[in-house]
């Protein structure tokens, strides 16, 4: 038996990245046989794209499916596919079902969807991605995953087709700190590089040197490679949206305050990408935090 005949993978949330992870199963010819989003247009499309069932609630998708990848917005969002007082929530065929997650979140949600899925005879893993889109959809992903050691075997050849990079950090939670750490850091530096270049801008610097120079020296970074440019050029296409960015910050503000830690940078980035997103602009990608530092585009803020 190869690795893909032994699932049969329906999905919740067919987002850019959802949609870009079930095509690449595709490709590499995994069964897939239902789809569901709460935008019934997107669901339609991409079952017809896919050749799977459409179907009109999240429980249809794990009674057709044995392996169900969910990719969602939010704490609430996934509460709700997993509320047990929901008749068509997915805990309404969760028996024998294998649950990976995908969404970041609250550590403390994906402790509460394996408890919940287990109760009821099922496993559930997280599978936090700190990646794009196009990595999704060329299947090298990097997955930091949580639950039993065995449930991350189980689902680990599905896994690998998915990712370039794949890790088990521990139990339930622990994937999901730690994605939320990746995230602050890369938030923090992104509202860094906002302002480097918003006040090189505002001194008359010529933004394409700056950018270089940065690139030689301890201004380097991850995030000048993807966003510097984007910033100089206003051109903010959604990788990874500024309301994400705040959700994610916030994820981690709250875990410091569990541990009663101050995180003064973490802090003021937050409230930079909540200010963002207050102003209409959530759904510009993150980089779009330099049109609250550029001297020249705060009139239109």
């Amino acid at each position: 038996m190869t690795p893909s005949s032994s699932f049969h993978i329906g999905f919740v949330g067919v987002g850019r990245m959802g949609a870009n992870m079930a095509r690449r199963l595709k490709d590499r010819r995994f069964s897939l046989t239902a789809v569901y989003d709460i935008d019934q247009a997107k669901t339609n499309s991409l079952a017809r794209e896919l050749g799977c069932e459409s179907v009109s609630s999240p429980g249809r998708v794990a009674e057709r499916a044995d392996t169900v990848l969910t990719v969602v917005t939010d704490d609430a969002a996934m509460r709700q596919l997993f509320n047990p007082a929901a008749p068509e929530s997915l805990l309404a065929h969760a028996k024998d079902r294998l649950f990976i997650n995908c969404a970041t979140l609250s550590p403390s949600v994906h402790v509460e969807v394996e408890r919940l899925v287990e109760q009821r005879g099922g496993r559930s893993l997280e599978a936090c991605m700190a990646s794009s889109i196009t990595q999704a959809r060329e299947g090298r992903l990097y997955l930091m995953c949580g639950g039993g050691r065995d449930t991350f075997e189980r689902a680990k050849p599905l896994l690998e087709v998915l990712s370039e990079r794949l890790r088990y950090i521990g139990p339930a939670g622990e994937a999901a700190k730690v994605k939320a750490l990746v995230n602050m850091v890369m938030n923090c530096n992104t509202a860094a590089l906002a302002e480097g270049l918003g006040l090189g801008a505002a001194l008359g610097l010529d933004l394409t040197m700056l950018r270089e120079v940065f690139a030689q020296t301890g201004a380097h970074s991850r995030v000048l490679e993807t966003d510097g440019e984007d910033m100089q050029q206003r051109a903010h296409d959604c990788y990874f949206s500024a309301a994400h960015a705040a959700k994610d910050s916030g994820i981690a503000v709250s875990l410091a305050e569990t541990v009663d830690l101050e995180l003064p940078l973490a802090k003021a980035t937050y409230e930079q990408y909540r200010r963002l997103v207050a102003l209409g602009k959530g759904e510009l990608d993150k980089s779009a935090v330099a049109e609250l530092t550029f001297k020249d585009r705060l009139s239109s803020n």
